[in-house]
């Protein structure tokens, strides 16, 4: 698929890192951007930063994980442009879990898997028959993580499990899409190589109350920067990718109709491999040891 002048992209979780990126650089290839966000102050900030640009824009607060909410701005897009090419569905969440899985609270659950897997599905159902309808190329692109999309982190299992969900939700989506022939393809986009620095180390602050904590938690929610504090005193140097880098990719892969939008990484590329090994030798998944250990 080409990407011209005029074509429409939506972009979920648009407010800001990634998301924004995005429509940044779809923007500036002269398609028209729908932004759609949770957050609504940022969501306004990033639309008339664009509309300054010269970007032509549809701003919506959504809550994908509602389904009603994707509908509704999938029908906001196309009584404004008439058509979608491009579907981004990229916003997410981390779950705020502490400790053990068994000790998880059932909403960081419940609060995960409405963002970051149900928000992706009510995406595929509010745009893709639209998409496939209007007979022209078209092309979705979940993002998914290195953390569950790779390989889990133990740490974040909660985040990575819906990640590993959203891999395959794409794969699958890729084959029906292939079955029926149509112009319409689709991606799964593994942002990276490096850490990012994006809103996702804050997601609690957009935590619906219907998701609530039921208790307390022990210790505090750290940000980014007290993270990357605390690992730069730890001895660790902590490379960043940008969020610019991000949406290259993307653009890259659009065109090329590359499935696997996945930045060479030698990182990456280990675990693949390790994976890949364990499951074919039915071993242990030694991949995950340094975590055991801990």
């Amino acid at each position: 698929m080409r990407l011209r002048e005029g074509q429409v992209a939506v972009v979920t979780g648009a407010a800001s890192g990634i998301g924004l990126a995005m429509a940044r650089r779809f923007a500036a290839g002269g398609l028209r951007v729908v932004l759609a966000d949770v957050e609504q102050g940022a969501l306004e900030k990033a639309a008339c930063a664009l509309r300054a640009e010269g970007a032509r824009v549809l701003a919506r607060v959504v809550d994908v994980g509602e389904r009603e909410s994707v509908t509704a701005l999938a029908d906001a897009a196309y009584d404004t442009f008439g058509a979608v090419h491009v579907l981004c569905n990229n916003a997410g969440v981390g779950s705020g879990a502490e400790g053990r899985m068994w000790e998880h609270e059932v909403n960081d659950w419940k609060w995960a898997f409405a963002v970051n897997v149900w928000g992706v599905f009510h995406g595929i159902q509010a745009f893709v028959p639209r998409m496939i309808a209007g007979g022209g190329p078209g092309h979705v692109v979940n993002t998914s993580s290195g953390d569950g999309g790779i390989a889990p982190l133990p740490t974040a299992s909660v985040y990575a499990v819906t990640k590993a969900a959203v891999v395959t939700m794409t794969e699958s989506l890729y084959a029906h899409l292939r079955a029926e022939g149509v112009p319409v393809s689709a991606s799964v986009l593994f942002p990276g190589p490096h850490m990012l620095r994006t809103g996702l180390w804050e997601s609690h602050r957009n935590r619906p109350s219907r998701y609530a904590k039921e208790r307390p938690r022990r210790t505090p929610y750290r940000s980014l920067g007290q993270w990357e504090a605390a690992m730069r005193e730890a001895g660790h140097d902590i490379a960043f990718t940008p969020v610019e880098d991000v949406a290259g990719t993307v653009v890259d892969g659009i065109e090329a109709d590359r499935f696997w939008m996945l930045p060479a990484s030698e990182h990456s590329d280990r675990q693949i491999r390790a994976r890949a090994r364990s499951m074919l030798d039915r071993s242990q998944p030694s991949y995950l040891e340094h975590f055991i250990l801990d």
